[in-house]
This record gives C-alpha cells, structure tokens and sequence, in this order.
C-alpha cells in the first residue's frame, strides 16, 4: 500500500510496545516518527517541533490525551490530531472530536486503518483551500459542482459527488470502508448494509461510461483507491 507523502509525525502513546510497533511500520514507509511515551513529553514535542499530524493515545500518564489536545489548540496549534483509545462510545467520540481533534480510531484496529488515516489527515491541509480538483483524468469544480473525465461531462448525485470527491482528496491513497461512512454519511458507526459498496458501483458506472478502464480500484481487504486505469 502506498504511504503517500512523507510526514512528520508525532506519536504520543504510552504503551512502549505499541509505539514500538506503529512507529515502526510508519516509518517503514517513509515517515518521521517521534515517539512520547507521557503525556507531559507529547506536549513538549508538540510544542517544540513542527509535525503534519498528531497520532495521540487518550489514556495517558501526567497528563490525558484530551487535555493535551485542548492546551494546543488554545495556544493556536492546528496540526491535525488522531487519537487512540479502546473507549468507542459516540459520546467519546463526539468529546474528542470537540476537544479538537480531527479523528478517532478505536483499539484494537488494523495498521492499514491507522496508515490510510494519517494519510488522509497529511493531505486534508493542503487540499482544504482548493476548488478545483484533478486526478485520473477526471476534473472536479467544487463551485460549479460539475465533474467531467477527460472533458466527457458526468452527471453525479449530491451522495456520489461528496464520495467522489473524498475519493479525489485522497487520490492515490487507499480509504477504508469506515473512512467513507464517516467522512461521507457522517456515520460514526456500521449501520450494517452495504451503502457504501452500492454508491462505489454506482459511481464506478458513471465515471467508467464510454472509458475501457476504471479509475477507483478495489484494495481488497482494505477499501479502495481513485489513481490512473491499470
């Protein structure tokens, strides 16, 4: 699987196995991992270094995960934060969406879930201010809201054009399942259908017309990928 740009990361995790494995397998894929193993030791590494995403454990010696992120985003520091817990309630979820941070990733999961969502955190910045969007021989107007591949217009659905374009925000990176349900129905559980499979064909359909080859490939196991036919 793709890594997508190299980043530096902050990871704040006190189980030292843990760190040890996810460090690890983030930088075998080219990222910069800085490990804090306490609360007090992520802040100073935080506040000390410059990272393009946070990976931060909520349950932490000194000082929490949640209080960590709130002191930052009251000093001014917007890095995008994911946090790590084995708490998956909604109401836990929305706190730590609220106490300003950017995703929420329930223990025990899969290290391809973790790898595509700081991928997808990494470029959520740079592509925040863009309008248009371009990849695979598909153009995106988020104003005009029209889409065309290689200038043959496409006409989405509101649902098939916010996944698309999530799929384009990512482009050339693998998003899950899950990603899709929270990032596109705003689904912070499995509603235990197949929605997102249903969309994906559907919008397969569209964008493949009059074309030989598809351009949103199937990860197996994983979810799925918007880069060049082949």
């Amino acid at each position: 699987m793709s890594a997508g740009m190299a980043m530096n990361l902050l990871l704040i995790e006190d189980d030292a196995a843990m760190a040890q494995i996810v460090s690890s397998r983030l930088s075998a894929l080219g990222h910069s991992v800085d490990v804090a193993l306490t609360g007090r030791e992520g802040v100073a590494k935080a506040e000390g270094n410059q990272h393009d995403v946070l990976i931060v454990d909520r349950m932490l010696p000194e000082i929490d995960g949640l209080s960590i992120v709130r002191k930052l985003r009251n000093a001014g520091h917007a890095t995008p934060v994911i946090f790590l817990t084995t708490m998956d309630g909604i109401d836990d979820r929305v706190e730590g969406l609220e106490a300003g941070g950017d995703d929420y990733l329930v223990k025990p999961f899969a290290m391809a879930e973790l790898v595509a969502r700081v991928a997808a955190l990494g470029r959520r910045g740079a592509a925040a201010s863009q309008t248009i969007l371009r990849s695979a021989g598909i153009e995106m107007d988020l104003v005009k809201r029209t889409v065309t591949r290689q200038g043959q217009k496409v006409d989405l659905q509101p649902r098939e054009f916010q996944l698309l374009e999530y799929l384009m925000r990512n482009a050339g990176q693998v998003v899950t399942r899950t990603m899709l349900l929270e990032n596109v129905w705003d689904f912070h559980f499995d509603p235990q259908t197949n929605i997102v499979e249903t969309h994906i064909s559907r919008l397969r359909s569209k964008l493949d017309k009059g074309f030989g080859e598809g351009v949103i490939h199937t990860v197996r196991g994983v979810g799925y990928m918007l880069r060049e036919p082949g």
